[in-house]
């Protein structure tokens, strides 16, 4: 049981991690392995192996064919379907994930449904409650999302939620209810408490966080509380999460126990344990229809029935092979979990605090239940905290040994107790849930208080494989139990992964990486010993910038832990929209800006023509604007060139053409560049001729967003760098790119095809 579940979960990952899906074919080889599994041939190991590899095959191959046909893709469609799941209900807008039934483009024909598909209706109060069947006039696109080092792989995202699109209602058009709510009837349910819950705590700062723990729906919660929650480690604690559903069943469990001596003949011949377990499972699936039997729910569900169901049928078995049930289990019922971080932080969990609980004395200890149990967890997720998140966070341990017993034994029953009485006794409801957000308030100034402090998460550069594996040998080491000889050398098996060499450009070389930011801008220039940020991308909502969301996790991955010099060229939402969340997240030593009145740091000066720096054997040189010429908006944006040699770039922001005649009549063939990130991302207004001519590249950059609205970058001026045979790379394409420059020449990557997945977007080159 172990090894094959073992070997079945290796033959998912295997299969994750392919490029390319092979031929469905091979899922005629199912029956065959399974045949060899049951009947003990020599080969069931290999068997064990194939058919977690044919299993993700089968459900990956399932919805990889699915998807929104290209050919309407951002067109005008009106489709009927119904909404499914609880909407997300922000100040102006509604998101909800809707199936399609039957979809109509503009002339009336008619089109294959994508089946589930993810909308957004802004500027909207509409109420929409879970089953009802709606007509909706939408634009749809098919799943497509950022690829940069270390990012967030918002496509695999949707593929494990089995979204085939993303969309929004469109104003014009009429937008009809064709049917009330039908079926749904969970999430009906739970849409019914959400709208009790914002009646009773209107107005209460926690009230988001309170719905994430009664509802597991976290779009009410704010952009600071997610900050403090990220800072503190504490963010696993205010959603329905697996440990939430363990100590609601484990509480039930007890108190089921306690309380069956006490039931007299009512329940003469049932056994204790099976009483109790069968309550405690009763109790955490009504857990879990609250937060709508969400992935990391039904997870948590399956393992608890494991350990419930063997005590149920009085099966005593080890530990392990309760684990490994559960795993199997889990990756029978849908394989593509292993996409899931929180499927990996689960499991390993478990598996340190079984590890680092046994054969030890003195379990009964308030510190060895509480205070142990967290230090164990810490310690033994770092290498998976490093390698996904780029961090070690300092102050979790403290963090979490005060939240986890507070939130468990006080929040969590007061909020769920208050939430059932609601549909009881309301009177008895209200108070209960008053007395929930009252402890979670008091909670928090607490964890406010930590995500403040200065030093909250160490960050360390993305490890190798050879590190990783020598941190997991580090925890086991470090995890044996107090009196065994030796355990410091854990300590030191430990250094490779806190102390991970960052790739540096070799001196007198440098690196320049043009972000994917969508419609916006966002470049990192590191020479051996520096960094300059050029733009900090857009924002897209309150909870969501280019800064936090891929600038800072870029320079995580990169083991970055300091800005030398940020220069914010330009002062639109696409070039500025990050800036606050990287002058809070990394350390910035000195900004230059063509709207430094705009930004708060202690060392902010405007960029202006002359100003210059050497770094490492590179030459930084700011080329516009000047005070003379007087141009402004787009034509202010700060012009920076970098040159080493024969190689050199240049940034130059938003500028139009007078800003680029400017140029050429300044600097003439100084402009001259092996790399342009193209002014104003291809715009018309911009890359004249002249300019163009000037600066004579090799390569050029457009950072431009997916189906942006403005069709950045224009035809026209495609022809333009096509007719001077310049090559042409952008961000919708290839992603992050990134051009390293050393001895032997240049290495350019493209990340959408380096880091590509059977389940990315493989776009055709349009400059070919």
């Amino acid at each position: 049981m172990r090894t094959g579940s073992i070997l079945f979960l290796i033959g998912a990952v295997s299969l994750i991690h392919l490029p390319g899906l092979p031929s469905l074919a091979l899922l005629s080889l199912l029956p065959l392995c399974l045949l060899l599994i049951f009947t003990g041939h020599r080969l069931r190991w290999l068997a064990c192996f194939l058919c977690g590899f044919l299993w993700t095959l089968l459900h990956a191959g399932s919805l990889v064919g699915d998807r929104l046909d290209a050919q309407i893709e951002g067109l005008p469609l009106v489709i009927e379907g119904r909404v499914v799941a609880l909407p997300e209900q922000g100040k102006s807008f509604r998101r909800f994930e809707f199936v399609i039934e039957e979809l109509v483009d503009a002339q009336g024909n008619s089109w294959d449904s994508p089946g589930k598909v993810r909308l957004s209706w802004y500027r909207s109060d509409q109420v929409l409650l879970p089953g009802e069947t709606w007509r909706l006039h939408v634009k749809l696109k098919r799943p497509f999302g950022f690829m940069n080092p270390g990012g967030f792989d918002y496509e695999a995202w949707l593929f494990q939620k089995r979204i085939k699109a993303t969309g929004y209602v469109l104003k014009t058009g009429e937008n009809i209810r064709l049917q009330a709510a039908t079926g749904s009837y969970i999430h009906r349910l739970r849409f019914e408490l959400r709208h009790r819950l914002d009646t009773i705590l209107n107005g209460i700062p926690v009230s988001g966080l309170i719905a994430g723990l009664a509802l597991g729906d976290r779009s009410a919660i704010s952009a600071e509380q997610w900050r403090v929650l990220t800072r503190t480690g504490t963010n696993h604690l205010l959603a329905i999460s697996g440990l939430h559903i363990g100590f609601i069943a484990g509480l039930v469990f007890f108190i089921s126990r306690w309380l069956w001596p006490f039931a007299g003949i009512f329940l003469h011949g049932i056994a204790a344990p099976r009483l109790a377990a069968l309550n405690a499972m009763m109790a955490a699936l009504v857990y879990a229809a609250l937060a709508g039997f969400a992935i990391p729910t039904q997870r948590a569900l399956i393992m608890l029935g494991v350990v419930l169901g063997l005590s149920f049928c009085y099966r005593r078995t080890s530990v392990s092979h309760t684990i490994t049930l559960a795993l199997l289990l889990i990756l029978i019922i849908d394989p593509l979990a292993v996409m899931s971080v929180g499927f990996w932080l689960s499991f390993s969990a478990v598996i340190v605090l079984v590890y680092g609980m046994a054969f030890r004395v003195d379990v009964n200890s308030l510190w060895w239940r509480w205070g142990r149990a967290q230090l164990l967890v810490a310690l033994g997720l770092l290498p998976l905290l490093v390698l996904w998140f780029q961090q070690v966070p300092l102050l979790s341990i403290l963090a979490n040994c005060v939240a986890v017993p507070w939130v468990s034994l006080l929040t969590v029953p007061l909020v769920l107790g208050g939430s059932i009485l609601l549909f009881i006794n309301e009177a008895a409801g209200r108070l209960m849930l008053e007395l929930g957000s009252d402890s979670l308030a008091l909670l928090w100034g607490f964890l406010e208080i930590l995500a403040d402090m200065k030093f909250t998460v160490l960050p360390v550069a993305s490890p190798s494989l050879v590190a990783f594996m020598a941190a997991i040998v580090a925890v086991a080491i470090l995890l044996m139990p107090a009196g065994l000889p030796a355990r410091w050398l854990g300590g030191i098996w430990l250094l490779p992964l806190l102390f991970a060499p960052a790739e540096l450009p070799e001196k007198g070389y440098f690196r320049l990486l043009l972000l994917d930011v969508g419609q916006g801008l966002a470049a990192v220039v590191q020479t051996r010993n520096h960094v300059m940020l050029y733009d900090t991308g857009p924002k897209y909502s309150e909870r969501f910038n280019a800064g936090s969301g891929v600038i800072l996790p870029y320079l995580r991955h990169s083991g970055i832990g300091k800005i030398s010099i940020l220069v914010q060229g330009h002062g639109d939402n696409d070039h500025i929209g990050g800036l606050l969340d990287v002058l809070d997240g990394v350390a910035v030593e000195k900004v230059l800006s063509s709207v430094p009145e705009r930004i708060t740091h202690p060392d902010v000066l405007a960029c202006e023509d002359g100003q210059s720096w050497y770094w490492d054997g590179v030459l930084f040189e700011i080329l516009h604007p000047d005070k003379a010429s007087g141009l402004r908006d787009n034509n202010r944006s700060c012009v920076v060139r970098i040159s080493q040699g024969r190689y050199s770039a240049l940034l130059t922001g938003d500028i139009e053409r007078l800003a680029e005649q400017r140029l050429v009549a300044a600097y003439a063939e100084k402009l001259a560049s092996t790399v342009l990130v193209a002014p104003h991302h291809g715009s018309k207004t911009s890359s004249s001729a002249a300019f163009i001519d000037a600066v004579s590249p090799d390569f050029v950059l457009f950072p431009v967003g997916y189906r942006n609205r403005f069709n950045f970058p224009k035809q026209d001026i495609i022809d333009r760098y096509r007719k001077r045979n310049i090559t042409m790379l952008d961000t919708v394409n290839s992603g992050a790119i990134e051009m390293q420059w050393h001895k032997s020449g240049l290495t350019i990557i493209n990340y959408r095809k380096a880091l590509h997945r059977f389940w990315h977007r493989q776009l055709a080159d349009p400059y070919q």
